[in-house]
């Protein structure tokens, strides 16, 4: 349908959805959205509309007011605003966008993750993704075909982990998140190997205490505590899919003695190891 509101063009097109009450408990959901063509000087000032609003800048340029900051989005660039709270967006020449209005159980935490990183104007690492997929759902409208919420949801989450994945390259930590990435990789497939705080720091080329910290800060453990997590769920595997003794699967995990074994098992899971062997399988 055609928009009425001032300064936007005749071709434009703007399409409205009320959500299905299994959408809004478990999907994202669209709220409103179009494909507009601004006149210049086209200003929106707007104290609340209750979503998040993503904006694909196709052509121009414009302003957007958030949080007392103004910035300025061209042509490639996502917007992305918490209309929840007082915005406005403007321009003193024409722009075109494409853009939705949604919402949903994890919106506000995807929004505080993405703005969080990259500011409320993203620089897309992967713009093809974003207009392919925001394209899909206007397209779904436009069209006869049925609403299909579960697809629309699917494509927004594509949208939102494009967005991710931009914000994620700005940040000057994304580098180090791969190299923990990496170690924690080679944690789990060698449980059993030495695993001590300097041979793993070696691996990520940073000093052992700079190491534990980023460590820390990206897994939520220390580098200890996700060893210790790793080799014990190697032993719950071993110990219900093979004929190991206890003892052997402890020395084969890096635990010094069956002693030590069994009690680092008993700490975390509440029961011995020969209990957890006998217990039903989970």
């Amino acid at each position: 349908m055609k928009s009425q509101e001032a300064k936007i063009m005749p071709q434009s097109d703007i399409y409205f959805h009320t959500p299905s009450l299994q959408a809004q408990k478990m999907f994202f959901y669209p709220i409103c959205l179009g494909h507009f063509y601004y006149e210049p000087d086209y200003h929106l000032v707007r104290n609340s509309y209750d979503s998040f609003l993503i904006m694909l800048l196709m052509r121009g340029k414009c302003n957007i007011v958030v949080s007392g900051r103004q910035y300025c989005a061209v042509k490639g660039q996502l917007v992305f605003i918490d209309c929840y709270q007082p915005h406005e967006y403007f321009s003193n020449q024409g722009w075109e966008c494409l853009w939705i209005h949604f919402d949903g159980p994890l919106s506000r935490e995807y929004y505080q993750t993405v703005v969080s990183s990259s500011g409320p104007v993203i620089q897309l690492q992967s713009p093809y993704t974003v207009e392919n997929n925001m394209n899909k759902i206007i397209e779904n409208f436009s069209s006869d075909q049925t609403i299909r919420e579960v697809l629309i949801s699917g494509c927004l989450n594509n949208i939102l982990t494009a967005l991710l994945l931009s914000a994620s390259e700005s940040r000057p930590e994304y580098s180090l998140s791969g190299i923990i990435d990496g170690v924690t990789s080679y944690i789990n497939e060698h449980p059993g190997g030495d695993l001590n705080l300097n041979v793993l720091a070696g691996l990520a080329g940073l000093s052992p205490f700079y190491f534990a910290r980023t460590f820390k800060k990206i897994t939520g453990k220390t580098p200890h505590d996700y060893v210790l997590s790793s080799r014990i769920n190697s032993a719950k595997f071993y110990l219900k899919t093979t004929r190991l003794s206890i003892e052997e699967i402890g020395l084969s995990l890096g635990f010094p003695t069956s002693s030590a074994f069994c009690t680092a098992f008993r700490k975390r899971i509440g029961i011995s190891p020969l209990k957890y062997r006998d217990s039903p399988t989970e």
